[in-house]
């Protein structure tokens, strides 16, 4: 039996990304994708709790069924896992993102909160992001990396409470050496609200930001993407610290 692939994005059903993942994942098993309608970017791990959810079919084709989800990234994981698979996917793969999921990044993205979800349900998962927002991108260089990845994965077994969080660098293919596991570099986002007033005369404010690196080191994934190679970072969906707790005991207990 070929493994079932369950695909998503946080770009949304009609990106770019998402048709290049697709026809990638097309070479290792049956494919579904279940992809937001409308962009869904910085959705990070948020559901739909308010209204229901409305869910179109947009093609089924021998062993590929795309359908379109009026919700949030996760709420596409969740229920294709319920509805719309025939079986418990062998793999869940999100992307390939228009921009960076990186670093801090990761807290935001839509991309990566598919991949953790999936991951918490007990499925290997992968998030792909190429650092390029426009969306025409040529994903050329990506695809071997993308490809080699998928295939890796398949052919083995994750840590069951971890998923693969991997950056592709914008780079020519002969430029791009390689792939080193990291870990999130420490950066923040130095966020401001500009305020403006629309043509009513009403006030409204517009997020801008600028992304600042605090980490240096050569096993960072910022190190890694500046520097040319695929990064891939294995993020945990049990948020405990558990350095802190023997700290904490001894301030509580």
């Amino acid at each position: 039996m070929k493994p079932l692939i369950l695909i998503t994005n946080d770009d949304g059903v009609n990106a770019r990304g998402l048709s290049v993942l697709t026809d990638i994942a097309c070479k290792y098993g049956e494919v579904v994708v279940m992809a937001p309608e409308q962009n869904a970017s910085g959705k990070s791990h948020s559901i739909t709790t308010t209204r229901p959810l409305r869910v179109e079919e947009v093609k089924r084709d021998n062993d590929i069924t795309v359908y379109s989800c009026d919700g949030t990234p996760v709420d596409c994981v969740k229920l294709a896992f319920e509805y719309f698979c025939s079986r418990p996917p062998d793999l869940v793969l999100s992307g390939i993102n228009h921009g960076s999921n990186s670093s801090i990044n990761v807290l935001y993205s839509g991309t990566m909160g598919a991949v953790v979800e999936a991951s918490a349900l007990g499925v290997k998962a992968i998030g792909f992001s190429l650092l390029n927002h426009n969306p025409m991108a040529d994903f050329l260089d990506a695809i071997p990396y993308v490809s080699y990845i998928t295939e890796v994965i398949l052919n083995n077994n994750l840590p069951t409470d971890i998923s693969l969080n991997v950056n592709i660098p914008r780079s020519d293919r002969d430029k791009i050496k390689g792939v080193r596991i990291c870990h999130e570099a420490k950066a923040i986002w130095r966020d401001s609200y500009e305020k403006r007033v629309d043509p009513q005369g009403r006030p409204y404010w517009w997020l801008t930001g600028k992304f600042v690196c605090q980490d240096e080191s050569e096993s960072s994934d910022e190190w890694a993407l500046r520097n040319g190679y695929v990064s891939i970072v294995p993020v945990g969906w049990n948020n405990t610290h558990y350095h802190s707790m023997k700290e904490l005991e001894r301030l509580f207990v």
